[in-house]
């Protein structure tokens, strides 16, 4: 691999400052091929230790120790990934990428580098938004890997070919399938301060147990995803339709005593959050297409919800 504009690739302490220095951009390739923050820092941690495993020797002749570390990365995440699909038939319910929250909304004070949280260093842009994880996630691993490294973080085909095991023209079409997936399943976002009007009215009309209004700014072919992991209380299958959607929150508001919903930065794009106890309990990302909500995913598995409750 050649090197790449950014830090990690000054010579004069490859041993200490150029690893830690490309802490950032590994979290980030974790979370966007893995869609899990906590298996993104394993994987950070174990490109680490396979760094410090070779001798100073071997680590001296590693022209860039920045493109030796992504693609260590890469392929760990490859191999992550095509055991996921195994793992996932045990996953109780619905499968959910981990949401993140925007680093304002949880100051920690901890400083940048090996002691930061992983999420904070975690870049908030249109590839981390929830819909657009959720389709990675329903790619193949070599497609999903091709298309981040190459079309998010701008590695030459020839590159991933090194971490992928495949030929640069076979990547070429795997991340031209995906770059056809994303096109085919996201309609255009309307702009951030209407995108937060719609959660911002879906609230008060949650909260107000209004059904007309929640179906009105539900899609009729709107999808209802929950995320609990067989740990905290969901839906085990999707809920279809606006309609179906509008009544179970409306149920659900009035069932649950004690629940505060905030308006918060859900990956990068308006979200809700709710609490009970001032203890954040459920995080909800949407997709909005014109003026009508076209998807809703709520995590609630609380192993998902670390960044939310933390600090």
């Amino acid at each position: 691999m050649t090197d790449h504009p950014g830090p990690g690739h000054d010579r004069s302490d490859a041993g200490l400052s150029a690893i830690i220095s490309e802490r950032r951009q590994l979290i980030n390739l974790g979370y966007r091929l893995l869609g899990s923050l906590a298996e993104a820092e394993d994987v950070v941690q174990e490109t680490y230790a396979r760094w410090y495993a070779m001798s100073p020797r071997e680590r001296d002749a590693i022209a860039s120790p920045g493109a030796w570390l992504t693609r260590v990365a890469g392929r760990i995440c490859l191999n992550l990934l095509s055991s996921a699909r195994a793992r996932r038939e045990t996953y109780v319910g619905e499968w959910i990428p981990e949401p993140l929250p925007d680093p304002a909304d949880r100051a920690t004070g901890r400083p940048d580098g090996i002691g930061a949280d992983p999420a904070d260093q975690v870049t908030l842009d249109e590839s981390v938004s929830m819909a657009f994880l959720v389709v990675l996630d329903a790619m193949t691993p070599a497609e999903r890997v091709a298309f981040v490294l190459h079309d998010v973080f701008r590695y030459s085909f020839a590159e991933v070919a090194e971490i992928v095991g495949r030929t640069p023209a076979a990547c070429r079409q795997l991340a031209s399938s995906a770059r056809r997936r994303i096109r085919d399943s996201q309609a255009a976002a309307p702009p951030a301060s209407r995108q937060a009007a719609v959660v911002r009215e879906f609230k008060q009309a949650w909260e107000a147990q209004d059904i007309n209004a929640l179906i009105g700014l539900l899609d009729p072919g709107a999808t209802g995803i929950a995320d609990g992991g067989g740990i905290a209380p969901a839906l085990l299958r999707p809920i279809e339709g606006g309609e179906r959607i509008a009544r179970h929150f409306a149920a659900l508001a009035a069932r649950v005593s004690g629940l505060t919903l905030l308006e918060r930065t859900v990956n990068g794009r308006p979200g809700l959050i709710a609490q009970q106890d001032a203890v954040t309990v459920s995080v909800f990302a949407f997709e909005i297409a014109g003026d009508r909500i076209k998807h809703i995913w709520a995590v609630r598995n609380p192993d998902k919800l670390h960044p939310w409750t933390a600090g």
